[in-house]
């Protein structure tokens, strides 16, 4: 493994390394396209960059991570020539072409999508490539750039970068704005190109296939991994736990230095002098290490229990005008299910949700929801944070200083700490905050309404890595029902115990599993395929005919994720219920329980009968999905 860190010096004097910079002496294979060295920013007194470094060579795949608000996107601005740094060297092989993708692309200037991107050729380039682009990403080139959607702009974008097929690409958030067919087709056509590629992304899955090597952002330094983004994660916590173990020496070596000044034997006075001075260097080092930046506290105001049967669906239908959205669907949703909705724009994902949730009526068949329900919804738009309301009231709705988290009652300031946000910013507009920061409100809002019903319409737009580790966990954690929209498929892999997937023509298909799993049953991604109607309509062909029907032949049973979450939580539980027998035992064993209180005696004989057959079934449990992952494995 071939790491490279820039940035913080080391420590020398104190005889540590903490930030080392630790390189190869291996020579790259092949010149660098471009470079960037020891690259500082500032931006209004606070350090951005401190040593960045960018070194891209012919054929390289980069992903660049690192938390929100890292400096990822101004260091692409600053290697495609957008930004100036402070100090610092870049270089561009003068023959080599470069096309940056930034997050709001402007295509004012120009009369048509066609122009714009045909402005993006040069001397020698495939003129026809331009059409063939635009076509692919679901454009005809006439549209008017006044008249274009965010998404539709993203889309004319990618086509004038891709056109040229140039030496590096940059590409910042490739994926916002675009839906699964088109996520999976931009990944395949950057598959087949031979440039060079630096990508900022928050879609992992995206990462991980097009990926070779990962830069770190973090801080205002850069660390390389010449293996890509799938082993990051693993390669992050170990530099974060040396990181620390650096930290603490460091700690205790001031302690050492600080007793020998109190306590020490007198030596001469010039060693003295030395040793103070060497002590005020090791202050002044620990104060200049920066650490990282906290992580969001992320906890849902869960509701009162709902009943066990939550949404049951059958034969919905849907349709505006001669448009069928939703044709003869069925489905049961179950207490604890996780389901995942996934389709092309414009595919009536919405549509669906607002039914099966019951704030919208099919034209047929009936829709049953279950008792005392508790409905949290956080919609795609965040169409409810106006731009002019101040973030203390976004969190509080107005009128309170106070929320109720879990019957608990939490000062607004200290829920916004949760989620990364400073005191200082409870009055600032949702207007001027940042992508990442209007979806951390967004959550934040969402989480804080008391629910057993959590319907999440693309919940991981704009969020971080971390952050996103931490909405799976929440997701899974849940004690409700959750349905969510995505077009990450990492994301539903790790959360949905079941994918809802649109097949075309009004026609639904649930399979078991999450995004993975849906693959290998259906044997392609989301690409809508002609569907059969005439099976599909009939509402005589069972859901689980027809999955099998479209299922690869070969397909392989892998665990569910709700069957590896039951695998490794049961264990807990276990233990948990044999604590609860134990103290129940200990209670009645009490000889003077039953004359004193035998109310309370015939209570807890019940308890521990309830109990003990509680354990017998999760034990039974853990040990049916327990032979069930040996046989899978084995």
């Amino acid at each position: 493994m071939f790491v490279c860190v820039s940035g913080l010096a080391a420590t020398a004097r104190a005889g540590l390394f903490f930030g080392t910079r630790l390189c190869s002496t291996r020579a790259m294979a092949a010149a660098p396209l471009l470079s960037l060295q020891n690259i500082k920013l500032t931006f209004g007194g606070t350090t951005l960059l401190e040593g960045a470094e960018l070194i891209v060579s012919p054929g390289q795949r980069i992903a660049l991570v690192g938390r929100n608000g890292s400096g990822k996107s101004t260091l692409l601005k600053i290697a495609s020539g957008d930004v100036t740094h402070d100090s610092g060297l870049r270089f561009v092989e003068p023959s080599a072409t470069l096309r940056y993708l930034p997050q709001e692309p402007d295509l004012t200037a120009y009369a048509t999508t066609l122009e714009y991107v045909e402005a993006g050729l040069g001397p020698g380039d495939d003129e026809y490539r331009a059409q063939y682009l635009l076509s692919s990403l679901g454009l005809t080139g006439a549209e008017n750039p006044k008249n274009l959607s965010g998404g539709e702009g993203r889309r004319a974008a990618l086509a004038r970068v891709l056109a040229p097929k140039p030496d590096i690409l940059l590409l910042d958030e490739p994926t916002n704005h675009l839906d699964l067919p088109a996520i999976e087709w931009l990944q395949a056509e950057l598959d087949s190109l031979r440039s060079a590629m630096v990508l900022i992304s928050h879609d992992r899955r995206f990462l991980s296939d097009l990926t070779r090597s990962t830069i770190w952002l973090d801080r205002g330094v850069t660390r390389r991994l010449e293996k890509g983004f799938s082993h990051f994660e693993t390669w992050r916590d170990q530099v974060l736990e040396e990181e620390e173990r650096d930290r603490h020496k460091l700690d205790r070596q001031i302690v050492r230095e600080e007793h020998w000044l109190r306590y020490g034997v007198t030596a001469r006075r010039k060693r003295n002098v030395g040793r103070l001075e060497r002590l005020g260097d090791l202050r002044q080092d620990r104060r200049e290490q920066r650490r990282v930046t906290g992580s969001v506290n992320m906890q849902v105001a869960e509701g009162r229990t709902s009943g066990a049967l939550v949404v049951e669906a059958e034969n919905i239908a849907k349709a505006y005008g001669e448009r069928v959205i939703v044709g003869d669907f069925s489905t049961r949703v179950i207490r604890g299910d996780r389901i995942g909705i996934v389709g092309p724009n414009g595919a009536g994902k919405t549509t669906l949700i607002k039914m099966l949730t019951g704030l919208e009526q099919p034209d047929t068949g009936k829709i049953k929801m279950g008792s005392a329900l508790e409905l949290a919804m956080l919609d795609q738009g965040r169409a409810k944070l106006h731009p002019e309301t101040r973030l203390k009231e976004a969190l509080t709705g107005g009128g309170s200083d106070t929320l109720q988290i879990n019957g608990q009652p939490k000062h607004v300031v200290g829920y916004m700490k949760d989620f990364l946000f400073g005191p200082e910013q409870a009055n600032t507009p949702i207007g001027k905050l940042s992508g990442g920061e209007r979806a951390r409100v967004a959550l934040a809002r969402a989480l804080s309404l008391p629910s057993n019903f959590l319907v999440l319409d693309e919940p991981t737009n704009d969020l971080d890595l971390e952050t996103l580790d931490l909405l799976e966990e929440m997701v899974s954690d849940y004690a409700g029902t959750v349905i969510v929209v995505s077009h990450d498929r990492d994301f539903l892999d790790r959360v949905a115990t079941s994918v809802i997937i649109a097949e075309g023509d009004g026609v639904w298909l649930e399979y078991a599993g999450g995004y993975s799993d849906m693959v290998i049953q259906r044997g392609e991604g989301v690409t809508a395929r002609e569907p059969n109607v005439k099976a599909h309509r009939s509402g005589k062909t069972s859901l689980t005919q027809t999955t099998l029907a479209t299922s690869a032949p070969a397909a392989k049973r892998k665990m569910s994720f709700k069957e590896k979450h039951a695998l490794e939580t049961l264990p807990k539980t276990i233990d948990r219920l044999e604590e609860e027998i134990k103290a129940i035992n200990a209670a009645l064993a009490d000889p003077k329980l039953y004359a004193r209180d035998p109310t309370s005696f015939a209570a807890k004989s019940k308890t521990l009968l309830e109990t003990e057959a509680k354990k017998a079934k999760a034990e039974e449990q853990w040990m049916e999905l327990e032979l069930l992952r040996e046989e899978l494995e084995g």
